[in-house]
């Protein structure tokens, strides 16, 4: 079977790389991606071989549209010479639209429903759609895809990128980090509302026998952090592996995305800032994963509560969670064969 996979975002590289691996024992595999910074460089750390077609359409309206119609007629040609017997996607709008055109099936997983410009782009021309079981089904039915044409597996998606990492190792916890993940400022759904420059500057004040590490997204933030900042802080301007990196630090404070999850999986304390509202960054709340904070001083706040206790009661919930969790590649398999 030939089988292409349409990876847009660093987090789709992660999550669907054990399923490429897996594929490639007995098919032939083909993976799609666009020239986006963050993707290209982990791609290369992941080893994993990528046609780019396309380019990321920025933060703009015009900018996206563009792109995505651009990137969409190159794609329908590539994919056309190709033939592939399946697509699988993250609810790729290019994706959806091609495999539609060209008759091909689509199988699509997304945690997302708040994303709706990519969710009205996408699920009408889906065939089936996989989605962890904490959301409900409504939340995209309304999208114009049928119920019976959704699929839920027990897990969240930070989940399976964890349990399928290669290097999972005990947490050096003598390393004096707090890791800062700068948040989505691109996304169609993200409403801009930046207090993150405060943010940094009241953590590095705080606490400064710590080394702050700052994670960006965009080249355009890091030339913003270089140039406002006047604490001392270490901007990390290359593509780095999350998982690694988690491995290290005492505290995370995120924006509720996928690296938000892997850190409150792993039992790292979890702060979330200036976060989307989302399903997966609620249910973590009520697991007491993570705790919601926009106000810099009570964040500050927070971090010194949990750099005064050993976590241990975060680390054993954060086992419990994790290991109850299934592997999506299971329910994905039982999908292609029940056509």
């Amino acid at each position: 079977m030939k089988i292409w996979f349409g990876i847009l975002t660093p987090k789709q590289i992660l999550f669907f790389e054990p399923m490429v691996k897996q594929f490639q024992n007995s098919n032939t595999v083909i993976c799609t991606t666009r020239n986006y910074r963050e993707v290209n460089e982990l791609a290369k750390i992941k080893n994993m071989k990528m046609i780019k077609v396309g380019s990321h359409g920025g933060s703009t309206k015009i900018g996206k549209l563009v792109a995505s119609l651009n990137r969409g007629v190159s794609l329908g040609k590539i994919i056309q010479r190709i033939n592939p017997d399946i697509a699988i996607s993250f609810c790729s709008p290019e994706a959806s639209r091609v495999a539609f055109g060209l008759g091909i099936r689509h199988i699509a997983f997304s945690d997302s429903p708040h994303a709706e410009a990519v969710m009205r782009l996408s699920l009408p021309f889906v065939n089936k759609l996989l989605i962890p079981w904490i959301i409900p089904k409504k939340e995209f039915t309304k999208y114009g895809i049928g119920e019976k044409n959704i699929i839920q597996y027990k897990a969240i998606d930070a989940a399976a990128i964890i349990k399928n990492s290669q290097k999972i190792t005990q947490r050096k916890k003598s390393k004096k980090k707090i890791l800062i993940r700068l948040e989505e400022e691109q996304a169609a759904y993200v409403q801009k509302n930046n207090h993150t420059l405060k943010l940094i500057q009241r953590i590095a004040d705080k606490f400064p026998t710590y080394e702050i590490l700052i994670l960006p997204r965009y080249r355009s933030q890091i030339s913003e952090l270089k140039k406002n900042l006047d604490c001392k802080v270490r901007v990390l301007s290359e593509v780095v592996n999350g998982n690694e990196l988690l491995q290290q630090v005492n505290v995370f404070v995120g924006s509720g995305g996928t690296m938000t999850a892997e850190a409150a999986l792993l039992g790292i304390p979890t702060i979330s800032y200036n976060a989307v509202p989302n399903l997966v960054q609620d249910y973590l709340v009520r697991r007491k994963l993570v705790i919601l904070e926009s106000n810099p001083d009570k964040i500050t706040t927070i971090i010194e509560k949990f750099l005064s206790s050993d976590n241990y009661a975060i680390e054993k919930n954060a086992k419990k969670v994790l290991m109850s969790m299934e592997d999506p590649y299971k329910k994905l398999i039982q999908v292609i064969k029940n056509k």
